[in-house]
């Protein structure tokens, strides 16, 4: 069973809590109790391999940056969740990514887009289009609408970060093996005998070599 640590991540009130805890334990919290950091495990099989996931709900107040830096180190898939009521709440998610690409010093990523709340229609000021405008900005990061309420794509939005983490393991798997392949390679050569044709070449060589001494020497003036 791998370990996977999932660290979700966005402004205060948006709903990570109640998303984390949707998916964790199937339940709906309503009340809105600010968080400082959370942690949650969950067992699920994922494209039939076992996984134990680490699910990291942190706070999304400013006084609490300096912990986040260390949530984001420990990371390897990222949730970044706004309100679809909350204009600022998705402006906010622009700086939460940048400062996870900084710290983990990489482009590539496993990370994932949700626009939350989307059961509250009438308070809407964010449309889909919203998200995935800035999904396509982000690179065509992956972007779901969830309710935390009825549950709506919240399994799917955290499977969908645990396949990222699993594609890019084993891209970085085949890249060691390669480079190990590549490296046995150059170590077999350098290792690698002469073949039968260079030693009969050397050995005509110092052959011709000797008989070109010997036809020097016949030449050679006899005094008498």
């Amino acid at each position: 069973m791998r370990d996977y640590k999932i660290v979700v991540l966005g402004a205060g009130g948006v709903g990570k809590s109640s998303v984390t805890v949707q998916f964790v334990q199937g339940v709906y919290v309503e009340s809105y109790d600010p968080t400082i950091e959370d942690s949650y495990r969950k067992q699920i099989e994922i494209d039939g391999r076992a996984c134990d996931l680490e699910i990291l709900d942190t706070a999304g107040v400013a006084q609490f940056t300096a912990m986040r830096e260390l949530y984001i180190k420990s990371g390897k898939g990222f949730i970044l969740v706004y309100s679809v009521t909350d204009e600022n709440s998705l402006k906010e998610l622009l700086a939460l990514r940048e400062q996870v690409l900084r710290i983990k010093d990489s482009d590539n990523v496993p990370m994932v887009l949700i626009g939350n709340k989307s059961d509250l229609e009438n308070d809407r000021v964010l449309s889909i289009e919203d998200g995935v405008k800035v999904s396509q900005e982000w690179g065509l990061v992956p972007f779901y609408e969830t309710s935390a309420m009825y549950k709506t794509n919240v399994d799917e939005a955290f499977i969908d970060v645990v396949r990222q983490i699993m594609r890019k393991e084993a891209a970085m798997s085949a890249e060691k093996k390669q480079q190990k392949e590549l490296q046995k390679q150059q170590d077999q050569k350098s290792e690698i005998p002469p073949s039968e044709k260079e030693v009969k070449k050397v050995r005509t060589k110092q052959s011709s070599s000797g008989e070109e001494n010997d036809k020097a020497k016949s030449k050679c003036c006899v005094i008498m």
